[in-house]
């Protein structure tokens, strides 16, 4: 079993910064495969950014590429989502996410382990 815990999230300007943090415990941490997901109200989870096993390569979302960078410390068993320019239809719930050996690290339904969630806001 895997305990994954978020935290980070806030209430931030349109254009400005927040650095999600997630931390996963339990099993090595280094043989999972991070994701990061989010879901607005009225609509789906949706999925936002993967991290390998060891950093060296991620995945975004393209209505997120240039302005969030997913990044990892397996020493400290946390990844990291990194937002910049942070616009109003970014709010939603953030959720992190661990999978072992995903078909997919785009598709939700592929992590085995999920965080509580954490609030992002971002007002105009």
């Amino acid at each position: 079993q895997v305990q994954v815990v978020e935290s980070g999230g806030g209430l931030v300007q349109a254009g400005g910064s927040l650095r999600l943090s997630c931390t996963a415990s339990g099993r090595t941490f280094s043989n999972y495969i991070m994701g990061w997901f989010r879901q607005a109200p009225g609509k789906e989870r949706e999925f936002v950014a993967y991290i390998s096993y060891s950093g060296s390569i991620t995945r975004y979302a393209d209505f997120v590429k240039g302005r969030f960078t997913a990044s990892r410390d397996n020493a400290k068993n946390t990844v990291y989502l990194q937002m910049d320019s942070l616009r109003p239809d970014d709010t939603a719930v953030y959720y992190c996410a661990a999978a072992d050996v995903p078909s997919s690290v785009v598709d939700a339904a592929e992590y085995d382990y999920w965080g509580q969630g954490t609030q992002v806001k971002v007002s105009s």
